[in-house]
């Protein structure tokens, strides 16, 4: 740990975080040791007919009920604190902006807003979350019981009988995140990109916190930044898809090392 920290110390920093980051806020990562093997809806499964969309929103209002009550955790306000060029989270869950994390890129959108799939127009969860609440009298209570999951939704089986509203258009509504074959937005990857890339003419490092790296989604920004000879330090508590491109792994969890790196580099700013 101490190596790695030394390497990130007084370098130009990229972060890519991910579900590893929030575990200690209380929301359960996808990958990590323990985790449950689960298989979050793909795009093109929720824009096949009112089944899968009905069942995706009544699983995900009980956990966004839930998630939005999540407070940032140590972690979270180190990665604040950093200085870095850029961060890139995969996560959906807006903690980092609870926290004002300058420099974000949310890569997968955020789970508080959403669009719909004709007119684009975009919204408060808060606003649907009410109108689900009115449609739907009692089901949260219901189901106080069930688990929660990773992006904001939980482990129910029964959801027939849940209403779910259209835009007042006659569109589809869809948190607005990405889902499973859908792709990040061109612009999002292209500013990942160039930050990462800048990294090694200015003597940077790639740090990548609480994510399996499992998804291309984020072991692209892995692989170019080895390519290019750039050190990449990945921090989570179990091995992951980017170690072999590492040049230091540290399998711990976030809190820790992230406040003991940002307390490094601020002892190393000039008064």
């Amino acid at each position: 740990m101490n190596d790695a920290l030394g390497l990130l110390a007084g370098r130009p920093l990229v972060v890519l975080t991910g579900a590893g980051l929030s575990t200690d806020s209380g929301i359960p990562d996808y990958r990590g040791p323990g985790a449950p093997r689960r298989t979050p809806m793909t795009y093109q499964e929720f824009v096949s007919g009112p089944g899968p969309r009905r069942r995706y929103w009544a699983r995900s209002h009980l956990g966004w009920g839930r998630m939005r009550h999540a407070e940032p955790n140590p972690g979270h306000l180190a990665v604040a604190r950093l200085g870095a060029d850029l961060v890139i989270t995969q996560n959906v869950d807006g903690l980092h902006e609870r926290v004002g994390t300058p420099g974000l890129v949310a890569l997968h959108g955020r789970i508080a807003d959403v669009v719909c799939l004709s007119c684009r127009a975009t919204s408060a969860r808060a606003d649907l979350h009410r109108r689900l609440t009115a449609l739907n009298p009692g089901f949260a209570e219901q189901h106080a019981d069930v688990a929660s999951n990773p992006d904001g939704d939980v482990a129910l089986e029964e959801t027939d009988g849940f209403v779910v509203p259209d835009c007042e258009c006659g569109g589809l509504l869809k948190p607005d995140v990405v889902f499973f074959g859908e792709n990040v937005p061109p612009a999002r990857v292209a500013r990942c990109y160039e930050a990462v890339e800048a990294l090694g003419p200015s003597g940077g490092a790639l740090l990548v916190a609480g994510s399996s790296l499992t998804v291309m989604s984020g072991l692209r920004f892995v692989k170019r930044a080895a390519k290019a000879g750039t050190p990449v330090v990945v921090l989570n508590r179990g091995a992951t898809r980017g170690d072999d491109l590492a040049t230091r792994t540290v399998h711990a969890g976030c809190s820790e090392f992230l406040t003991a790196l940002a307390d490094l580099r601020a002892e190393a700013v000039p008064a």
